[in-house]
C-alpha cells in the first residue's frame, strides 16, 4: 500500500469519524464487505444501484403513511425513469424537484376519476425524521467501467453527496479533474440525484455542483459570519453536513439558472447562505423591529442578485401565507436584468417576469392593491401622493436593490406612506461609507457585511493595491472629522438619482484605497 493512498485513507476515515460521532450520520465501509440482496449490507440487488431502494421506500411510507403499495412502486418508478435522450444535467434538475417538492402519485377517486397527490421524499421541518447514511469505498459499476468512491452520502436512500479526497500535499484540483471527470464519464448515473460535490486533501477543500467548471467550485470557511474562516475538510462537513445545514442548502439555496439558454445549477456559496439566512431572522421578527430587517452589504462581485433570489425563495417556502415581494431598483435596466433572473431560475413558476414589472405608477398600485407574489418595479413609479395608504391581510416585503442610492427622497417617502405595515430590506454592494445614517435610518442597521478586504481574503475579488499616496489615505482613515463632514455634505445636498450615481462612482475608486492593507 502507498503512502498516498494511506495518508487518504486516514482523511477519510477521519471524515467518516466526524460525520457519525458529530453529525449523526450512520457510516458503513463497503469495499469488499457489502453484501447484495434485498437483505443485504445496502439493500442493493447489483453494484449498478446507485438508488437505495430499501431505505428510500421505508421513507416513504413513514413520510406517507397514506401510500398504497401500488402507489409506492409509482413513486418508485418516477424516480428512477429517465429519458434516454435527457442530458445528465436535465435528469439532475428533474429529480431535484422530485426531491425537493415531493412525488406525484395516481390516487383514485369516486367514479373512475383520479388526481395527483404529492409524496414527499424528505422531512425538511424535522431533520432527524430522515435517515442520513455515508458510505466508504463504494463500488459502482457502469456499462463498460467499474469504479470506487470514497464517500458517498445518502439521505433516505438518495445519494445527494459526493466526497473525492486527496492526500495532503495533492492539489485539490486533482481530485476535479482526475477523478470526478473521469466518475462522469464511467459511472454518469452516480449523479442523477447529486445535490453537492466536496473535494479536499484534508487542508483545503471545495464544494461545487454538477455542471461547474473547477473555478466555480468555492470554499466553506465559516459557520458564522463573524469568524476569520478555516478551508479545512472538517469546517467544510460541519458547514454543510450538519444535518439542519445540509437540508436548508437542499432545500432552498439550490437554483437552476436558465438564462441564455443554457442551465447552470448554483449552489449558494457560503456567505450567501450566512447573509440570507441573518434576513431570514430578521424577516421573522419583522413586527418586533417595525419592518426595518437591514441593510444587506455584500460587496460587488459576490452574487447580489442570487442572494435576492435565495431570500425570495426561502421566505416563500418557510412561512405561512402568501407575502407580496416587492423588488425595488432604480434603473430601468436593472429592473430588466433582476425580474429575468428571477423568471430564468424559476422563482416566478411558469409565469414570465413581464407580467409582475409595474408598468406605470397607477399600475402599481393596482398590483400592490392585489396579492400577486412579486412586483419588480422602480422606485421612480411611487408617484402617487392622493392614494389611500395599502395595509392588506398579507406580508408585504420590499427588496430594495442598491439601497443606498434609493432609500429617501419624494419617491421612498410615498412607498412609506402608501405601505405603511411593509417590512424592507436594503441590499448593497457599494455603500457609500460604513456609517450611513441615511441608509441605516430607513432599512435599521447592517443585518450581513461581506466587505471588499473579506472578499479579497476569500479570493472572491482581486485586492487593490496604492502607490504614493500613503499619508493622504492615513490622514483621511484617522480623521472621524472628515466621514462627518462627508455624510453631511451628502445629506444637504439634495442629490438626484444620477447625481448620486456619479457620485457613488466616484467614491467607489477610492473606498477600497482607505481600506486596503498595504502589501509588504
Amino acid at each position: 500500500m502507498s503512502y498516498d493512498y494511506s495518508e487518504n485513507v486516514l482523511i477519510q476515515e477521519s471524515a467518516a469519524d466526524l460525520l457519525r460521532d458529530e453529525l449523526g450520520w450512520e457510516v458503513v465501509y463497503a469495499y469488499n464487505t457489502e453484501q447484495l440482496g434485498e437483505a443485504g449490507t445496502l439493500g442493493r440487488k447489483s453494484y449498478k444501484e446507485i438508488l437505495l431502494t430499501r431505505y428510500f421506500r421505508e421513507a416513504l411510507l413513514r413520510l406517507n403513511p397514506w401510500l398504497t403499495p401500488a402507489q409506492l412502486d409509482e413513486a418508485q418508478r418516477l424516480m428512477e425513469h429517465r429519458l434516454s435522450t435527457a442530458s445528465l444535467l436535465q435528469i439532475n434538475e428533474e429529480k431535484y424537484f422530485l426531491i425537493r417538492d415531493g412525488i406525484p402519485v395516481t390516487v383514485k377517486k369516486p367514479g373512475s376519476r383520479t388526481e395527483k397527490k404529492y409524496a414527499a421524499v424528505i422531512d425538511f421541518q424535522n431533520p432527524d425524521n430522515n435517515h442520513f447514511l455515508a458510505v466508504r469505498e463504494l463500488k459502482i459499476h457502469g456499462d463498460l467501467y467499474r469504479r470506487r468512491t470514497d464517500i458517498v452520502g445518502f439521505v433516505n436512500g438518495i445519494p445527494l453527496l459526493f466526497v473525492e479526497l486527496k492526500a495532503v500535499g495533492v492539489d485539490v484540483q486533482d481530485a476535479y479533474t482526475n477523478n470526478y471527470t473521469d466518475y462522469l464519464d464511467t459511472i454518469p448515473h452516480l449523479f442523477y440525484y447529486n445535490a453537492f460535490l466536496i473535494l479536499s486533501n484534508g487542508l483545503e477543500s471545495k464544494v461545487g455542483t454538477l455542471g461547474s467548471k473547477y473555478e466555480f467550485f468555492h470554499e466553506w470557511k465559516r459557520l458564522k459570519e463573524e469568524e476569520p474562516g478555516s478551508v479545512a475538510l472538517e469546517t467544510m462537513l460541519r458547514g454543510v453536513c450538519k444535518k439542519e445545514n445540509f437540508l436548508d442548502l437542499l432545500e432552498n439555496f439550490i437554483l437552476f439558472d436558465h438564462s441564455g439558454g443554457h442551465t447552470a445549477k448554483i449552489l449558494a456559496r457560503n456567505h450567501q447562505y450566512l447573509g440570507v439566512n441573518e434576513a431570514v431572522k430578521a424577516y421573522e421578527a419583522r413586527r418586533l423591529n417595525n419592518g426595518k430587517l437591514g441593510v444587506f452589504w455584500h460587496t460587488q462581485g459576490s452574487g447580489k442578485s442570487y442572494s435576492m433570489v435565495f431570500l425570495a425563495q426561502k421566505i416563500r417556502r418557510k412561512f405561512s401565507g402568501s407575502p407580496t415581494i416587492v423588488v425595488l431598483t432604480d434603473r430601468e435596466e436593472l429592473n430588466r436584468q433582476i425580474s429575468d433572473t428571477f423568471e430564468n431560475c424559476g422563482i416566478l413558476g411558469k409565469a414570465k417576469a413581464g407580467q409582475f414589472i409595474a408598468s406605470s405608477g397607477t399600475d402599481l398600485v393596482e398590483k400592490l392593491r392585489g396579492n400577486p407574489s412579486f412586483i419588480f418595479t422602480l422606485i421612480q413609479k411611487f408617484n402617487k401622493t392622493d392614494v389611500e395608504p395599502i395595509s392588506p391581510d398579507h406580508d408585504i416585503l420590499i427588496m430594495s436593490d442598491e439601497a443606498h442610492r434609493s432609500q429617501y427622497g419624494i419617491f421612498a417617502d410615498n412607498m412609506v406612506r402608501l405601505l405603511p405595515t411593509a417590512s424592507r430590506i436594503g441590499f448593497t454592494g457599494t455603500p457609500l461609507l460604513s456609517s450611513d445614517r441615511i441608509t441605516e435610518r430607513t432599512f435599521g442597521g447592517y443585518i450581513s457585511v461581506y466587505d471588499f478586504q473579506r472578499a479579497v481574503d476569500d479570493g472572491a475579488t482581486v485586492p487593490l493595491y496604492y502607490e504614493n499616496r500613503g499619508e493622504k489615505i492615513l490622514d483621511v482613515k484617522d480623521n472621524p472629522e472628515i466621514t462627518d463632514r462627508i455624510l453631511d455634505a451628502i445629506e444637504q445636498a439634495d442629490l438626484d438619482v444620477n447625481q448620486q450615481d456619479k457620485l457613488e462612482q466616484e467614491f467607489a475608486k477610492e473606498i477600497h484605497l482607505l481600506t486596503a492593507t498595504p502589501p509588504p
